[in-house]
């Protein structure tokens, strides 16, 4: 793959009236397929990244603080903030500003970078090129392919992100990478950590790699071992639910990202990585609106809190041997993203910053 970097004219909010009422007419069933309570993105970045495969090209948004196009020879760290479910990279984005500005990170040796996986639905109500990126509703979550224009997986997308930081010409002083996420961009940073391809391009270089994972829904597990009523991993009776071990929740039926390799070779890449799980203390609640209720989401647990500290038990239980990984609760935060990755301890994770006990 090569890849570049375009602008284009800012879009504006207004969804255009006839475009509105074309999805509003359409039946049922067209609606449901992009899930229950998926609306349209507000705002589409206008910097675009060019991606060229050999099966044509494809052009994917996101939000930038530097232009990645130039040498930046003062970058020491670049920072890549998921968007959770409503798609909305711009809140992101400002939150990893924020971010930056509570660490008292020097703007100048740092890069933010926001992507924004866009739905079909995006596409029907924003005037944008039909070369733009999207996917079926939140099947970028997991990994699956675009719909169009290319079938590239969201997973290859953050691979080709990595190519560019590794990019010695551009990024000569990289030294730390860092993926965060939270609710739906914390399920994407916890999936990557599996699945990814292309980290290895910046170990090599001897650039540290770390990933964020915050409040996320649910976790992929490695074998067909769920919690118990103590939280304790044990096998789950598949009676209860037959979908318990599918992808993203386990490991059956794995997009083709990740079919090539088994789950033992994906979970020891896994137990290799950086990672920092961090969860609100109060977000708790089994009927919070955006908390994932299906089957195989109760298989891990009744609500966020409880699935982040079974999920955490689990993999240390399976490496006795030690893990450069930890988890911490963040006291008095419900399912907010802006105060999750601005808390002591994700600054801590994303800028090295002190006062997040380890």
């Amino acid at each position: 793959m090569t890849f570049n970097l375009s602008r284009r004219r800012a879009v504006g909010c207004a969804i255009a009236g006839a475009a509105m009422l074309a999805l509003l007419t359409q039946p049922a069933f067209a609606v449901h397929a992009y899930g229950p309570h998926l609306k349209p993105v507000a705002t589409v970045s206008d910097t675009r990244f060019t991606i060229v495969t050999p099966q044509g090209q494809a052009e994917f948004p996101l939000y930038l603080s530097k232009d990645w196009n130039v040498a930046q020879p003062q970058v020491t760290r670049a920072v890549i903030v998921i968007h959770g479910k409503l798609r909305n990279a711009d809140v992101y984005f400002r939150t990893a500003q924020n971010a930056r500005e509570a660490a008292h990170a020097d703007a100048d040796s740092t890069l933010l970078i926001a992507p924004q996986f866009l739905a079909t639905l995006d596409l029907r109500v924003h005037d944008e090129p039909a070369d733009l990126l999207r996917w079926t509703g939140n099947a970028w979550l997991g990994g699956e392919a675009a719909q169009a224009p290319l079938a590239i997986s969201s997973y290859e997308v953050l691979d080709a992100i990595v190519t560019r930081l590794a990019d010695r010409k551009l990024f000569p002083n990289l030294r730390h990478v860092v993926f965060a996420g939270h609710s739906g961009g914390g399920q994407v940073v916890q999936r990557y950590a599996v699945a990814a391809r292309n980290v290895a391009v910046l170990t090599a270089e001897g650039i540290d790699v770390r990933y964020v994972v915050a409040s996320p829904s649910t976790y992929a597990y490695f074998d067909a071992q769920r919690p118990n009523a103590q939280g304790l991993a044990a096998p789950f009776d598949a009676a209860q639910c037959a979908d318990f071990n599918q992808w993203k929740y386990g490991m059956d039926n794995r997009p083709s990202y990740l079919d090539d390799r088994t789950p033992a070779q994906l979970e020891a890449t896994y137990a290799s990585r950086r990672i920092d799980y961090l969860v609100g203390g109060a977000d708790d609640d089994p009927q919070q609106s955006a908390l994932d209720k299906t089957c195989a989401a109760e298989a891990q647990g009744p609500q966020r809190v409880a699935r982040a500290e079974a999920y955490h038990r689990y993999i240390q239980s399976r490496h006795p041997e030690g893990l450069k990984q930890s988890f911490h609760i963040v006291p008095g935060v419900g399912h907010n993203g802006a105060r999750m990755l601005t808390s002591v301890c994700a600054l801590s994770a994303m800028f090295d910053t002190k006062g997040c006990e380890q």
